[in-house]
């Protein structure tokens, strides 16, 4: 046990002081703006945004979602029914197919028109 904690500490304490040494500084004017996001802080507050944004980040939710309902696939194999739990999990992976080739095929991926 106390290997274990020596080791951790260890690593940790290495992790550490490379974190502070390995970055390199180079400030320019974005860094040092406050929006480093892309948008132009001069510019005006009420442009919209675009709705193919919203769309990929909808889509990107909805497949974030889809491994989170998937992760206890593995320890659901070991109950008595495995059948039951296959079928459930190919039913959500083949819904999600179908929608992401629908969007596709609709042009809803596309950022150009």
């Amino acid at each position: 046990m106390l290997m274990f904690f020596s080791m951790t500490t260890l690593i940790s304490l290495v992790l550490a002081i490379v974190s502070f040494w390995l970055p390199l500084i180079s400030p320019d004017t974005e860094k040092l703006s406050p929006y480093e996001c892309g948008f132009d802080p001069l510019g005006s507050a009420r442009l919209p945004y675009s709705m193919r944004f919203f769309l990929v980040a909808i889509l990107f939710l909805l497949f974030d979602l889809e491994i989170a309902l998937l992760l206890p696939a593995p320890w659901a194999i070991q109950l008595p029914d495995p059948i039951l739990m296959i079928i459930w999990a190919s039913a959500i992976i083949i819904l999600l197919t179908l929608g992401f080739m629908y969007e596709w095929l609709q042009g809803g991926l596309e950022w150009a028109e």
